[in-house]
């Protein structure tokens, strides 16, 4: 069967009907006016907006955690970013039709940046000893790392979850996670012709259920989840492209909110017995020396991940916690390594290209969105910082800032606000609803078989995986012993 010019055999990832391999992107307000002209005042005033050392860079001292939404949160929203979206041709400086634009990522929550387009399409994923058949590849030299090809480069359906350290091992617990899957299948007499669609399909509603039932919730609020649950989606419909699609309010504002979570740095593991601990900066910006987090090579066995310091894994033993939801960043994301300083068109802070983004996209601004909802917009006091800087910024906000500021006036930063949760809420909700292989559409009274009490979260699935166990890491060299001096002995005095 074809789907999009793509073939799916008998062993890869199932046909989907209604889910285009990959699909476009969109808006939800579809006659909106942009927040603003493209002008050089304009990119001048989001250049303002947006610099290290502006409103929106705190310094560490002034940038608080959120005692709601552990570290691990953070980098989930990451992976599932991933898993949704994936736009490598818009640009900073030209105009840019988002029904135009190619998702190179299905618009649906199947793992595909896991498990690609499955094991005859992809067969590089896969283990392909026959005693394994239906299991993603892992090292066995290197179990405790993605699996990487003489160069360093991971195998992987998406190069972007290499990223970082971080990300590059939650993926890994991913991939574990199927395999231990296809073992409980094979242990409980599953066909084996039926054993990696079958473990494929309950990876991808245990995920879809970590989304909908904790993720969500903690970012938005459960009353936000059950009101678009039970009454509708209001503000995301299907219905004129008849697929789903990743909405522009959604890809490059609302859910950037996660930048706000990100620490400057993160403690990674406790080190070996009678070893340091392993901590470091997210990346160190170009001229610096230093550790930091960044993967795309192989991982050193002293940089496995502890999960129980990024998630509630272990009683007694506390994550770290993401940063408050609010408009300031963490120091690291202005200057990004990967992108050369003092680019006008080209900014090297986060903040300023995601803010130069709503321009290319004409997005609306933030109070024309509140509008539309029938939320009351921020006051004028709210962004009296803003206005500062540029007068019709604090009247049009761009859309990202104003989520961010409205989670910090509206939610005191612990989870988005009004205009934010409802966007993210629906679009969640909406793919969901929009997917006729998801748990939702197929078993909507389903309830996950792992875990307890009929629920299921991140902790069960690393748990499940095999990964929650603090890891064995490799024991210090023992320091070389000082070098040895001998005394001199006095010289022999020769008999006469």
């Amino acid at each position: 069967m074809t789907r999009h010019g793509q073939m799916y055999l008998r062993d890869t990832a199932p046909p989907r009907f209604r889910v285009p391999a990959r699909g476009r992107f969109g808006r939800m307000f579809r006659c909106t006016r942009p927040f603003a002209q493209d002008t050089p005042a304009v990119r001048q005033a989001l250049m303002e907006l947006g610099k290290a050392e502006g409103i929106m860079d705190p310094g560490p001292a002034n940038n608080p955690d959120n005692p709601a939404i552990p570290a691990g949160f953070t980098f989930l929203g990451q992976f599932i970013d991933h898993d949704l979206t994936f736009d490598p041709t818009s640009s900073l400086e030209r105009q840019s039709d988002p029904e135009a634009i190619e998702n190179f990522r299905t618009p649906s929550f199947e793992l595909d940046s896991v498990y690609g387009a499955g094991p005859t399409a992809s067969p590089f994923l896969y283990d392909s000893r026959p005693e394994n058949r239906g299991k993603l590849l892992i090292d066995g030299d290197r179990p405790h790392d993605l699996p990487r090809n003489s160069q360093g480069t991971a195998l992987l359906g998406d190069p972007r979850n290499d990223e970082n350290l971080i990300v590059s091992q939650l993926h890994l617990a991913f991939v574990k996670f199927h395999n231990a899957m296809i073992d409980k299948l094979k242990a409980d007499g599953v066909n084996p012709g039926q054993l990696f669609d079958e473990a494929q399909k309950l990876v991808r509603w245990h995920y879809q259920w970590i989304v909908l039932h904790e993720f969500l919730p903690l970012l938005v609020g459960q009353n936000v989840v059950d009101t678009v649950l039970q009454r509708g989606r209001r503000f995301y419909s299907t219905r004129w492209r008849r697929e789903p699609y990743i909405p522009v309010e959604f890809s490059v504002a609302a859910y950037r909110f996660g930048h706000s979570q990100v620490r400057g740095g993160y403690a990674i593991n406790d080190g070996p017995p009678g070893g340091r601990p392993f901590g470091a900066a997210i990346f160190v910006a170009p001229g610096q020396t230093g550790e930091d987090l960044s993967s795309g090579r192989f991982l050193e066995a002293r940089k496995v991940i502890d999960w129980r310091k990024f998630f509630p894994i272990e009683a007694g033993i506390n994550p770290q916690l993401s940063q408050r939801i609010d408009a300031t960043i963490s120091r690291p994301l202005f200057q990004l390594p990967f992108i050369p300083p003092n680019m006008a068109s080209n900014p090297a802070s986060l903040a300023q290209r995601n803010l130069l983004r709503h321009l290319t996209f004409g997005l609306p601004s933030g109070q024309t969105v509140a509008g539309k909802m029938g939320i009351a917009p921020l006051s004028t006091a709210d962004l009296a910082d803003v206005a500062a800087i540029d007068a019709g910024l604090a009247h049009n906000t761009p859309l990202w800032f104003y989520v961010l500021r409205e989670a910090d006036k509206r939610a005191d930063g612990r989870s988005l606000g009004p205009v934010g949760g409802r966007i993210v809420a629906e679009v969640f909700i909406g793919l969901l609803q929009s997917d006729e292989l998801s748990y939702l559409c197929q078993e909507p009274n389903w309830t996950p078989r792992l875990g307890t009490g009929g629920d299921f979260k991140m902790a069960d699935l690393l748990k499940f995986a095999g990964v929650a166990e603090p890891p064995v890491l490799p024991t210090p060299p023992a320091p070389a012993p000082a070098p040895t001096t001998e005394t001199p002995q006095p010289a022999e005095v020769s008999a006469s």
